[in-house]
């Protein structure tokens, strides 16, 4: 397992890369150039200044998170093949300074939905939020407002420069099906991937935050079925899989451990982080303390131990603790604390591996 640890940018991030090159076994950072207009091809100079940066620390840049995807590539417009083009020269250069995985996601609209970015827990620390009636009487537009009034950060995902066009979003997507947005899928994995086995790079598609349809709008990488569904349209180790249990957690029904050992050839990116979800479907982000969740995160790093794997790992999200003011999801003493945590499990799986095996060979 290679820890590795989401930074926003020199002047965009609350956490520095002195403070993360701090944390035991992060050996590199996961990365993107977030002012970028999704679609526009990334600058050289631009990636090169990232990649001196995080030299400098002695991190490495293999992980891109994200290079997102165009709307008009989601939608199966006309105008998608310039925009596949544009990804396609952005990865090659990704290429050159050796990046190595491309984590990105297909869907529609929102990246992810929260309800709540600072709900307070009993303990005075405060996490994301989601409250699965209030996204039924919400208005879109409002939910913009309440996300982007909340941080003087941007939200990945959030950008207001693309949700300013929300309305016109949503018509174009009115009678859009799950089908048709599979379909539009497979063209971009079509087109994509045989440049990412060029490029030795690895596309590894997010799963849908929360999994289930927001706002009427489809999605379709929710399920144990669906990855399932997924990894056959384009049969390559090039085409895989972010596994974030996070995302996936959100729905009891999804059997994580399952999809590690079904999946794990094809999971070159992990996101680990719980969440505890209530009776009524609302769920709070929590500590990555298994006891704190509703997901079982002793189990799924065992499931990664016990197939041996080498892929990139990160801290997902974590809680606003002792009184950090930063990016929502995203301060650094949460997200260390989940790191040691993470690395407490796997250690102790791997002294337990080694005493089993001299008994073994005792015997």
């Amino acid at each position: 397992m290679r820890m590795v640890f989401r930074w926003f940018g020199d002047g965009n991030d609350t956490v520095t890369l002195d403070q993360i090159r701090q944390i035991p076994g992060v050996e590199g950072i996961v990365w993107a150039l977030h002012d970028i207009p999704v679609g526009e091809e990334w600058p050289m100079e631009r990636i090169q200044e990232v990649h001196k940066q995080a030299e400098a620390y002695g991190l490495h840049l293999d992980v891109v998170e994200s290079v997102n995807v165009h709307e008009d590539i989601k939608l199966g417009l006309p105008s998608r093949d310039h925009y596949i083009t544009n990804y396609i020269r952005t990865m090659e250069k990704l290429a050159q300074v050796g990046v190595k995985v491309i984590c990105y996601n297909f869907m529609p609209v929102f990246d992810w939905v929260r309800t709540d970015l600072h709900r307070a827990a009993g303990d005075g620390s405060t996490a994301l939020f989601f409250e699965k009636a209030l996204i039924h009487g919400i208005d879109p537009m409002e939910l913009v407002r309440n996300i982007n009034d909340n941080s003087a950060l941007t939200m990945p995902g959030w950008e207001p420069e693309r949700l300013a066009h929300l309305t016109s979003l949503f018509e174009a997507y009115r009678n859009m099906t799950e089908e048709d947005l599979w379909n539009n899928l497979e063209y971009f994995l079509n087109a994509v991937i045989p440049a990412a086995e060029q490029c030795g790079i690895r596309m590894a598609i997010h799963p849908d935050d929360p999994p289930w349809p927001i706002f009427g709008l489809p999605r379709v990488i929710t399920s144990q079925d669906n990855i399932r569904r997924f990894l056959k349209l384009y049969d390559s180790p090039a085409n895989s899989v972010t596994l974030c249990s996070g995302s996936l957690g959100a729905n009891p029904e999804n059997d994580i451990i399952g999809m590690i050992h079904e999946f794990h050839d094809r999971i070159p990116f992990t996101h680990i982080r719980n969440v505890r979800v209530f009776d009524n479907g609302d769920f709070i982000e929590t500590s990555h303390r298994t006891q704190d969740g509703t997901v079982d995160i002793a189990g799924i790093v065992k499931a990664y131990n016990d197939n041996d794997f080498n892929g990139y790992c990160r801290p997902d999200h974590g809680r606003h603790i002792w009184g950090e003011e930063c990016r929502p999801g995203y301060g650094l003493y949460d997200r260390a604390l989940g790191i040691m945590y993470l690395w407490g499990v796997w250690d102790s799986l791997g002294r337990s591996r080694i005493a089993k095996e001299k008994e073994a060979s005792t015997v």
